[in-house]
């Protein structure tokens, strides 16, 4: 099924509920692998819901269908020299998938990337929404009123909420400049301690780091951390200078700019992409990065990892059998990215479950949106 407006989506949403027939979303069809298993009868593809209906640069605002494939976003924002702040990752090479990301599948799933740590994630920069949920009426923020679900952020729901609230059929958001150049700053060899201390460092200063990451050695590759910095090419160059500085009691310490290539495969995690393991997403504090590490390599000694948002954000590559959580000895959880045989979300505490069962029940009460995705 592929609508052509909001008022035939409604309208087949409204009849699929009174029929009891679950729908499957698919915007790009990259990132079906994420989340568990759905059960649907009929597939709703976005396809129609796809272009810039507004953008005005001197407003810093972008409004698009869900269905606009992100690649279409960011060449209309490049035209003018802007950007989407959250630097979203592509999961074609993780997925081992096909197609091309739409911006409703990176708002459904809140994808962020490298740059998170200095502009926020999806969620920060998206600043409107429009959507259908499960009993077929159309909703907006600031628009129409969704009874019994007064006083919610919307926005912020409608984010990571992968497709279990509502269909989104348009996405707003606030864009901002490309910068003028980067500095890439490279900590070489060093262990995964000394790493983490070192992003601390980089990340507590007030040089304005946009980009945080640790590759530790991976087959004849020696490690390497990087951190990025972003903007006129003068306050670049200063602050560059000053935290390399900082950064070389730490170890050897080099420069290059305009790196962009490193940036994206740390964006789209491709050290890890080209093989069938199972590939995990976990977050924990920065500081307890070193622990967690450890006890994996302990445990699997074949894992290989990837630490992004300065240790915050590991992504983990294991045997598909291998349980990652039976690890997870600090505060933290673990998302099961590719790969079957587990839950891909960690169960909440009891909690944070009725809530979010509550909230399924006021947006989706016949329980027919990408049933079963989140658990």
């Amino acid at each position: 099924m592929t609508p052509k407006d909001e008022q035939e989506l409604a309208q087949y949403v409204k009849d699929a509920g009174a029929n009891g027939r679950k729908l499957r979303i698919r915007g790009g069809g990259t990132r079906l692998a994420l989340g568990n298993a759905v059960s649907y009868d009929d597939m709703v593809s976005m396809d129609g819901f796809s272009g810039v209906s507004l953008y005005e640069p001197g407003a810093l605002t972008l409004v698009a269908g869900a269905g606009t494939p992100l690649r279409e976003i960011t060449e209309t924002l490049r035209k003018s020299g802007q950007q989407l702040p959250f630097e979203p990752m592509d999961h074609c090479a993780l997925l081992s998938s096909t197609g091309e990301p739409t911006i409703g599948g990176v708002v459904a799933c809140n994808i962020s990337g490298p740059r998170r740590i200095q502009a926020g994630a999806c969620r920060d920069s998206l600043i409107g929404v429009r959507f259908v949920n499960g009993q077929g009426d159309v909703i907006k923020n600031g628009g129409r009123v969704m009874k019994n679900v007064t006083g919610y952020d919307l926005v912020k729901l409608m984010a990571g909420s992968f497709g279990s609230l509502g269909i989104l059929t348009e996405v707003a958001f606030k864009v901002l400049p490309i910068p003028e150049t980067q500095t890439t700053i490279t900590l070489h060899e060093v262990d995964l301690d000394v790493a983490v201390q070192a992003m601390s460092s980089a990340l507590g200063s007030p040089f304005d780091v946009t980009g945080a990451a640790h590759l530790p050695a991976l087959e004849n590759t020696p490690s390497k951390t990087l951190l990025r910095i972003e903007g006129f090419a003068k306050s670049v160059k200063y602050r560059a200078d000053k935290l390399a500085a900082k950064l070389s009691r730490f170890g050897e310490v080099s420069q290059s700019y305009d790196d962009h290539d490193i940036w994206t495969d740390i964006q789209n995690v491709t050290r890890l992409s080209g093989t069938i393991d199972a590939i995990w997403r976990v977050s924990v504090k920065p500081s307890d990065a070193p622990q967690f590490c450890e006890t994996l390599a302990k445990n699997c000694p074949n894992a290989a990892v990837q630490l992004d948002w300065g240790g915050g954000l590991i992504w983990a590559r294991v045997p598909n059998d291998f349980d990652l959580r039976q690890c997870l000895n600090v505060a933290g959880h673990a998302t099961l990215i590719r790969g079957d045989g587990f839950a891909a979300f960690q169960p909440q505490p009891s909690v944070l479950a009725k809530v979010e069962q509550n909230l399924r029940q006021k947006f989706d009460p016949v329980g027919i949106l990408n049933t079963g995705i989140m658990g």
